[in-house]
C-alpha cells in the first residue's frame, strides 16, 4: 500500500473518531403511523426520586386507575434490573384531536396513612413519568434565562407548610406528518433510511401521523368537588381550567377529595422520527468532555515519555552492558540484574492473582465490548435496558477468556503443571460474580424492606442464578480446558533455589503503588462526574463515543504506570512485582471510591435516610470492585510483558 493511501486512512480513522464522540443512535423500534382519531395510550413508569434513588410503583400512591384495569407492560431483564416498572394509565388521547376540561376521577376523602404518604413523596421529590409512544414526558423550565429540559413532573410542591398536588396535566403531543402515504415505516438515521412499505390497503390516502415529542406542564388547581358528583370518567369538566404552572392551589388535607383533570394538544412539528430522541440526548459541555480527552492525552504523553527513555535509553543500555561482562568479568553487577534468579519466583497466593486477572479480563471485554456497540449506536434509549442486557450477555461470553487466560497464567506460574486447572476455572466462575451477589442481595432485602420497585424480585433472582450456572459457569471451564491444553509461557531465565534478600527501601513499596492510582484518576474524573450524574441524577448519557475513547486512554496509562512503577521496583533489587504491579494500576479503584464519596457529600447532599446513602456506597462499592480488576489486570499483564521481555534479552548461563 502506499504511503498516501496509509495516510488517507489515518486521517479517515481519526475523523471517525471525532465524530463517534458526540455519539449517535440507531432507533429501537419501528415507528407507528397514527390516522386522525386513532387512539393513543399513555403509560406510566415508576415514581422516582433523586433524594432516595428507590423508585416506587405509580399506583402505590392514590392515582386515577383505567376503568379496564391497571396492566404490565412486557419488560425485559434490564428494565427490571433498573428498577423500571411500566403499567398503563387512564390518561387517553385521540391523534390530532385538541381537547380540554377532560374529567379523570375523584379520590374519596385521603385518609390518615395515604394523606402521610402523599406529604412524604412530596417532600421526597418524587417525579412521575409518563410515556407515550415509547417517549417519556419532557418538562420545559426557566433558568437564569436559560430553558431547562426534565423528564417527568413533580408530584407535588411544598410552601411552607402547606402540601400542593399537581392534578392537573396540559400534555402535548409533537407529531410528523408523513410525506408519503405510501411509506408506513422509515427506519435508520440521518441520510441512511429504510423504507418499508406499508401493509394496509392500496390507494389510501389518508394522512397518517407520527409521534415525535411529548411535553407535559404540570398544574395544581382547585376544583369544586360538588359539579364532579355526577360526572363520568372522560366527561367534560363543568368550567374552564386555567393551566398556571407558576401557580399552585390544590393543597392536600387529610380527609379531603382529589380531583383529577387534563387535557390535551397535538402540534405539527419538522421533526423527523429517526430524530426524536435528539431533544433527550442533547447533553451540554461537548467541550468538557474534549477537554478531559485532551486531559487524558496530556497525561498519556507523559507517561509515554517516561516508557521511552527507559526502553531507549536505561533499559537497552543497561543490556549493552550487561552484555559487555562476558568480556569485562570484574565490573560489579547492579540495579534490575541483580534480581535476574528471583524475578520469576512465583508471588504468594498465585491462584487468587490468576483468578482476580482472569476476571480482570472478563470485566475489561465486556466494558471494551458493550461501550463499542453503544458509541455505533446499537443500544438506543428507546430501546429500555438494553445497555444492561448487553452487559449480562458480553460477560456471560467473556467467561471463555476469563477460564482461558486464569488457568494459562496458573500453568505458567507453577511452570507447566496441569494439576488444579478445574479448581483455578470454578474460582474463576465464581469469585466476581459472588462479591456481586453478596453486595446485591444486602442492597436488595433493603429495598424491599422499603417495598421499592428497585428491588429485583426473587423470580429474577433465580433466572439470573440460572443464566450464571447455565452459560456464564460452562464457558469459563470451557476456556479453562483450552488454557490447560495451550502452551505455557516459558521463563526465559531461571529461578533460584533460595530467595534473595530484599534491601531496605528508601520509600515504602505500597506508597508508590497507592500513589501510582493518581494518574489513571486523572484520565477519567471528568467524564466520571458525567457518568455518576447519569446514575443518581435521572440524565441521559449518551455521548459512548467519548467514553470510549477515555477508555482507550485509560487502557494505555494504566499499562505506563503499572511498567513504569515496576522497572523502579526492579532496579530498587525489590523482585517481589506480581501484586504490585496489579495494584499500582488497580489502586485508580480507590481514588473513584473517594470521588464517589465526595460525590454523595457534595453533589447529591440532599440524599436522605440512612437506606439511600447504603444504596449509593453498596452500588459505587461494587463499581470500583469491578474497575479494580479491569484496570489491575491491564498493569500486570503489561508488567508481565514488559519483564519477560527485559529478562529474554539477557543471556545466563
Amino acid at each position: 500500500m502506499s504511503s498516501m493511501g496509509r495516510c488517507g486512512i489515518w486521517v479517515l480513522a481519526i475523523l471517525l473518531i471525532v465524530q463517534s464522540g458526540y455519539g449517535f443512535y440507531l432507533p429501537g423500534s419501528y415507528p407507528h403511523k397514527y390516522k386522525v382519531g386513532d387512539p393513543l395510550n399513555v403509560k406510566v413508569n415508576s415514581l422516582t426520586s433523586i433524594e432516595t434513588e428507590m423508585p416506587f410503583s405509580y399506583y402505590s400512591l392514590p392515582f386515577c386507575k383505567p376503568p379496564e384495569g391497571v396492566k404490565d407492560s412486557a419488560e425485559n431483564l434490564g428494565e427490571l434490573l433498573m428498577g423500571d416498572r411500566i403499567e398503563s394509565s387512564p390518561y387517553k388521547f385521540k391523534m390530532f384531536t385538541n381537547e380540554s376540561e377532560i374529567f379523570l376521577c375523584r379520590i374519596d376523602k385521603l385518609n390518615a396513612d395515604t394523606f402521610k404518604l402523599l406529604k412524604k413523596r412530596i417532600d421526597e421529590m418524587y417525579q412521575v413519568n409518563p410515556i407515550l409512544d415509547n417517549l417519556p414526558a419532557i418538562r420545559h423550565t426557566k433558568s437564569d434565562g436559560f430553558v431547562l429540559r426534565w423528564t417527568g413532573y413533580p408530584l407535588g410542591i411544598k410552601i411552607q407548610d402547606a402540601y400542593y398536588l399537581f392534578n392537573h396535566l396540559k400534555f402535548k403531543v409533537l407529531v410528523h406528518k408523513y410525506e408519503d402515504p405510501n411509506v408506513a415505516r422509515v427506519m435508520g438515521t440521518g441520510d441512511a433510511a429504510q423504507m418499508i412499505p406499508t401493509t394496509g390497503k392500496k390507494g389510501s390516502d389518508e394522512p397518517g401521523y407520527m409521534v415525535v415529542g411529548f411535553e407535559v406542564i404540570p398544574c395544581s388547581f382547585a376544583h369544586n368537588a360538588g359539579t364532579t358528583k355526577k360526572l363520568k370518567m372522560y366527561g367534560r369538566y363543568t368550567s374552564p381550567i386555567k393551566c398556571d404552572s407558576t401557580h399552585v392551589s390544590m393543597s392536600i388535607k387529610e380527609g379531603q377529595s382529589i380531583i383529577f383533570t387534563y387535557e390535551v394538544s397535538f402540534e405539527l412539528s419538522d421533526i423527523k422520527w429517526p430524530s426524536r430522541w435528539d431533544a433527550y440526548l442533547k447533553m451540554g459541555g461537548a467541550k468538557v468532555h474534549w477537554f478531559s480527552i485532551l486531559n487524558s492525552l496530556m497525561v498519556v504523553t507523559f507517561l509515554a515519555g517516561i516508557v521511552l527513555v527507559i526502553f531507549l535509553r536505561t533499559v537497552r543500555r543497561d543490556l549493552t552492558r550487561y552484555e559487555e561482562l562476558d568480556k569485562e568479568m570484574n565490573e560489579e553487577l547492579s540495579g534490575w540484574k541483580l534480581v535476574v534468579g528471583d524475578v520469576f519466583r512465583a508471588p504468594s497466593n498465585p491462584s487468587l492473582l490468576c483468578v482476580m486477572v482472569g476476571d480482570g479480563v472478563q470485566i475489561l471485554g465486556m466494558a471494551v465490548v458493550t461501550i463499542l456497540f453503544a458509541a455505533l449506536g446499537f443500544m438506543s434509549p428507546a430501546s429500555r435496558g438494553a445497555l444492561i442486557m448487553g452487559m449480562l450477555l458480553f460477560y456471560m461470553i467473556l467467561g471463555i477468556a476469563a477460564g482461558y487466560v486464569a488457568v494459562r497464567l496458573w500453568r505458567t506460574i507453577s511452570g507447566g503443571n496441569h494439576h488444579g486447572w478445574v479448581s483455578v476455572s470454578w474460582k474463576a466462575a465464581c469469585f466476581f460474580p459472588g462479591i456481586a451477589f453478596v453486595i446485591l442481595t444486602t442492597l436488595n432485602f433493603l429495598l424491599w424492606g422499603s417495598h421499592s420497585t428497585g428491588a429485583i424480585p426473587f423470580s429474577l433472582f433465580v433466572i439470573l442464578l440460572l443464566l450464571w450456572f447455565c452459560i456464564s459457569v460452562p464457558l469459563t471451564l470451557i476456556g479453562g480446558y483450552f488454557g490447560a491444553k495451550a502452551p505455557h509461557i516459558e521463563y526465559p531465565v531461571r529461578t533460584n533455589q533460595i530467595p534473595r534478600e530484599i534491601p531496605a527501601q528508601k520509600y515504602p513499596s505500597w506508597l508508590l503503588v497507592l500513589g501510582a492510582g493518581t494518574l489513571p484518576f486523572g484520565t477519567l474524573f471528568i467524564e466520571l462526574f458525567f457518568i455518576m450524574s447519569s446514575i443518581w441524577m435521572g440524565r441521559v448519557y449518551y455521548v459512548f463515543g467519548f467514553l470510549f475513547i477515555v477508555l482507550i486512554l485509560l487502557v494505555v496509562v494504566c499499562a505506563e504506570v503499572s511498567l513504569v512503577l515496576t522497572y523502579m521496583h526492579l532496579c530498587s533489587e525489590d523482585w517481589k512485582w506480581w501484586w504490585k504491579s496489579f495494584f499500582a494500576s488497580g489502586s485508580v479503584a480507590i481514588y473513584i471510591f473517594i470521588y464517589s464519596i465526595n460525590y454523595l457529600v457534595f453533589d447529591l447532599k440532599s440524599l436522605s435516610g440512612p437506606v439511600s446513602a447504603t444504596l449509593y456506597l453498596g452500588y459505587s462499592l461494587l463499581m470500583v470492585l469491578a474497575i479494580m480488576f479491569a484496570t489491575g489486570t491491564v498493569g500486570f499483564l503489561s508488567s508481565f510483558w514488559f519483564v519477560h521481555y527485559l529478562f529474554s534479552s539477557v543471556k545466563l548461563d
